[in-house]
Parts: C-alpha cells; structure tokens; sequence
C-alpha cells in the first residue's frame, strides 16, 4: 500500500491509502477529521471545502496521491491555528467563525464548515489584493446551504473580514 504525507492542521501526518482515494475519505475515515462534510462527492455542493496551502478546495475531488508532502492543508478544525491568538473571539475561535457566531448563521450546520473555509479564502483573497469585499466577490461563493441561510451568510462573510 503506497504512504500518503502531507500537512494536516499544522502536523505532518502519513497514511497508508491508495493514491487514487479522495482525499476528503482520508481526513475523513483514516484521519478523523470531520469537519469537512460529504455532501454530493463531486465537486458540486461544497460542503467539504478546506484550504490547501491557503486556498479553497474540495476534497471530494481530490485523489490523495496528487498531494506532496509539503502541501498544507486546513480543515475548520485547524482554523483558528491559522491566526494569532489575539485575533481570535470570545470563544477562541477564528474571526469568521466567530462571525457566523455573532450573526446567528447555522441553522442545520452541515455546510457551514465548507462555507466559513470558503469564505475565509475570500477574505484572504481580498485582503491581499488591497480592497474590500463586493457583492460580485460574494457571489463568487457556491456552497450550498439546505437551510437557505444566504443574507445571513453573506453579512457573516463581510463581518468576519473585517475581523480578520
């Protein structure tokens, strides 16, 4: 059986797993990790999103062996490792979610850590680019929320960016 490495949450972890398992089935069901949420397993719903080396992906579409050893990748558990501790809230958590807190988002919460994970890689998008978050940047997010939560979503989005 091929040893998968790479960075999960800040440690390098190894599996043993065939190259062509989804990543988001590693996390999941050899690592633990459930943050990232099953929810159509092709590309699609969003519900599993996290970032690899700071950018938003899926997992559900991702074949574990494409990934290097040094890529990183962070989960909503990993989160609030992302910022200092000084930056997080109340409840010790990143901004965003403390965000989603402060705006009463979830409701079902299956897709919320696929949807702070995207909308923190926004954030970070913008921020690097030296602007303020639109309403086209807004609706470049395409996760899908069952409970249709998306006004509060998206002034969660904009609340956790100026957090950030």
């Amino acid at each position: 059986m091929p040893r998968q490495t790479f960075i999960l949450n800040g440690k390098t972890v190894t599996v043993d797993v065939a190259d062509d398992v989804r990543l988001l089935w590693v996390l999941r069901d050899r690592l633990g990790v459930t943050g990232p949420k099953y929810g159509c397993g092709i590309n699609v719903c969003k519900a599993c999103t996290s970032h690899i080396n700071g950018k938003a992906f899926n997992p559900c579409a991702v074949p574990v062996g494409k990934l290097k050893p040094d890529d990183e990748i962070t989960t909503i558990e990993g989160l609030p490792k992302q910022v200092a501790k000084k930056k997080r809230g109340e409840h010790g958590l990143h901004p965003m979610q403390e965000a989603w807190l402060d705006r009463d988002v979830p409701q079902c919460g299956y897709c919320q850590p696929g949807q702070i994970m995207a909308a923190v890689a926004l954030a970070a998008k913008v921020r690097r680019e030296g602007r303020e978050i639109t309403e086209a940047d807004l609706d470049t997010i395409r996760n899908i929320c069952r409970c249709g939560t998306y006004t509060r979503i998206r002034e969660a989005i904009v609340d956790g960016a100026e957090r950030m």
